[in-house]
């Protein structure tokens, strides 16, 4: 498993509630809520000799594997290609208040595509953009995931993944209430898992470790999501030229296009012991 460059997830917080019964009884008891903070992305850059600081996302997300999330978003938005195009990554801010700025030094050949510094990232399934939009703007950025020969010729490997995934969401044990984004190898073997409030984040923060591990592209590796498809973990797996989907949800529409449009097999509702193939099913 890749060795995390941050702190891991933060430890859950404590409530009291009052559990209502079917009988009427009532009983206050402590809960375990899963936390959930703001994390502002930040880059320093070079332009005409000069470094530049620009705010560029702000996302909700469970703290721990910030540095990870930073560079998987970047990455996975297409504003830096490679990991070697970061020099430095550090948290922003004063000692001993909470630590919820990264700021992501990029080295001074850095080419940045200020477009895409203008916060037209498909964040929501409401954002205005029609589908043809969404796929014509990942088609500017990424290519076809090549599957070189890659293929899983036992289905018993799939199965066998919710559950694999599941037993390693330590947090989600505590909480109930985190996504969890787990990458697999051929043979079925969990390599690595990251957990967040945010099914994005997840993803991020597992491509994020791939990346700074320079393991990136990932086109012998399987990525399994613990909720549902949408098209934006769709586009992140693209980036990096994952060749498997798997969800225990279903897929979106334009998951399931852009998954035909980009060479990836998606699967769906991978429980019980059976899963739907959307595309890429040789």
């Amino acid at each position: 498993m890749a060795k995390s460059v941050t702190k891991t997830q933060a430890d859950p917080s404590e409530v009291m509630v009052k559990r209502v019964y079917s009988d009427s009884s009532i009983e206050t008891e402590k809960d375990i809520l899963a936390i959930e903070e703001p994390l502002e992305i930040r880059i320093a850059f070079y332009t005409k000799g000069r470094l530049e600081t620009r705010a560029i996302s702000i996302t909700m997300r469970t703290p721990g594997d910030d540095f990870y999330l930073a560079a998987g978003f970047l990455f996975t938005e297409g504003i830096i290609r490679s990991a070697k195009e970061i020099s430095d990554i550090k948290y922003c801010g004063k000692i001993g208040q909470p630590q919820n700025t990264v700021r992501v030094d990029l080295i001074k050949s850095t080419s940045i595509d200020f477009k895409k510094l203008e916060r037209h990232f498909y964040t929501t399934s409401s954002c205005g953009v029609c589908g043809k939009s969404s796929i014509e703007a990942l088609s500017t950025g990424a290519q076809p995931v090549a599957i070189n020969g890659f293929r899983v010729s036992r289905p018993f490997d799939i199965h066998l993944m919710p559950e694999l995934l599941r037993k390693s969401q330590s947090v989600f044990d505590e909480t109930g209430g985190l996504h969890a984004a787990g990458l697999f190898d051929r043979e079925g073997e969990l390599i690595d898992i990251k957990e967040d409030v945010g099914r994005h984040n997840a993803v991020d923060k597992l491509i994020g470790a791939q990346l700074l591990e320079k393991n990136i592209p990932l086109n012998d590796k399987i990525l399994f999501l613990s909720g549902r498809a949408s098209f934006e973990l769709v586009q992140k797996a693209v980036m990096a030229q994952i060749p498997i989907i798997a969800a225990v949800s279903a897929p979106s529409s334009l998951a399931v296009s852009a998954a035909k449009e980009f060479n990836i097999t998606l699967l769906g509702f991978v429980r019980d012991q059976k899963f739907n193939i959307y595309s890429g099913s040789e």
